[in-house]
């Protein structure tokens, strides 16, 4: 049994604690608010998937919140989830309806479908940081788990039948990177595959299923992954690999998601031309190798206790100068981490000393810098670390230097 009960570790108290979200009554429920501090925590991630994206060959773009109805008609998800969905938004004219945007594919698939394609620019990997509007019902919302409104770090890639394996395997890859640098060591991988006795549930040909199942088993057989195989959790255009990540607290929860998607792309009509300028049909891999940011926020701040991995902590550290008369000195110091790109401030209040690390402590500041006379007469700086105490006093380059290195 983990030491730390679960109430204490809830990611809504601890995240209402540091300040990083709240929910109001008058905004809606399950309709999170992020706060400054919160709000640089997304970024930081958002960014770090950005940065990684970028080298693997993704191309970033921007969808509307909201879509025509007919649009997702077309993909089979107003069949599938309209009911349990926000009811359309009517306009002016009788005969338009919108509806808030519940997934990014169909959107994205207008984009690859803006203009004609050849072999040779395949594929194509569009990818999204898109905002989902899902009405669950009251009783299952909880915290940043299960809300109304989240945001998917979301792409799709359209390739050829020829390079859908090594896609598939790429993007497995980018999952696992993902994983390790958030810190989540421990996973089980599903194969999640349609339910062959009710077909019914699902759009597209046998034949498209059948490829697309089978490329994700050969995918998992040439990684030599352990994976299960999971009938009924398919997607209902495609099935999937599905990466459920343990926690401190041993609770599995499903992140990672890659699918493969033959139906999309023949709903939608979209077609590169090959060699001889015949019309072929794409193949669509969805991939979300987070899922939900809010969700996985949730997750983190739970599985870290609130101390988060310095890379994507708000503020990475607070400069405490024990009186007023070392303002002056805080100030430079102060610039100089600033300029080594360190999410720091200075603690200026008229507080005493004992008061400000106690507050950086509750707030989970990883590093605190203390200054005082002898810091200053000797040009040094004085290191705190969370939870560990005093760790040392440092000549100025050193200890800006040791700060900068863990950051990145």
């Amino acid at each position: 049994m983990n030491k730390y009960s679960v109430s204490n570790l809830d990611h809504r108290k601890i995240g209402k604690k540091l300040k990083f979200f709240i929910f109001s009554d008058r905004v809606g429920t399950g309709l999170p608010l992020w706060l400054p501090r919160g709000t640089i925590f997304r970024r930081n991630l958002e960014e770090f998937l950005t940065d990684i994206q970028k080298k693997s060959g993704y191309e970033m773009i921007m969808t509307p919140h909201i879509g025509h109805k007919k649009l997702y008609v077309r993909s089979g998800h107003w069949d599938k989830y309209g009911k349990d969905s926000f009811k359309p938004i009517q306009t002016p004219h009788s005969e338009e309806e919108f509806l808030l945007k519940p997934m990014n594919c169909p959107h994205h698939c207008e984009v690859y479908r803006s203009q004609e394609w050849s072999y040779r620019d395949l594929p194509k990997r569009f990818a999204e940081f898109g905002t989902v509007y899902r009405y669950e019902q009251s009783g299952e919302l909880h915290g940043l788990t299960r809300v109304r409104c989240f945001t998917q770090d979301d792409a799709h890639i359209f390739c050829t039948y020829d390079q859908l394996l090594e896609e598939f395997k790429k993007v497995i890859n980018l999952v696992f990177y993902v994983f390790r640098r958030l810190g989540f060591l421990e996973y089980t991988i599903r194969v999640s595959l349609r339910d062959p006795k009710k077909i019914h549930n699902y759009i597209g040909s046998d034949k498209n299923w059948e490829m697309a199942e089978n490329a994700i088993i050969q995918a998992v057989k040439e990684e030599k992954l352990d994976a299960s195989l999971h009938y009924g959790e398919a997607a209902f255009y495609g099935p999937k690999l599905d990466f459920l990540i343990k926690d401190s607290l041993d609770r599995n929860w499903q992140l990672g998601t890659i699918q493969v998607d033959y139906n999309l792309p023949e709903r939608f009509d979209l077609y590169y031309k090959g060699k001889n300028n015949e019309r072929h049909r794409p193949v669509m891999i969805h991939r979300a190798p987070l899922g939900s940011l809010e969700r996985l926020i949730a997750i983190l701040i739970e599985h870290t206790k609130g101390n988060l991995p310095l890379w994507l902590v708000p503020n990475q550290a607070v400069i405490l100068p024990i009186s007023d008369k070392y303002i002056i000195y805080a100030k430079k110091i102060l610039n100089l981490m600033l300029n080594h790109n360190i999410r720091v401030f200075l603690d200026e209040r008229n507080e005493k000393i004992d008061k400000k690390i106690r507050d950086s402590e509750e707030n989970k500041i990883p590093y605190m810098i203390i200054l005082g006379e002898k810091e200053e007469k000797n040009k040094m700086i004085s290191l705190r670390r969370h939870g560990l105490g005093h760790i040392g006093i440092f000549t100025i380059s050193n200890g800006i230097d040791a700060i900068f290195k863990e950051t990145n």
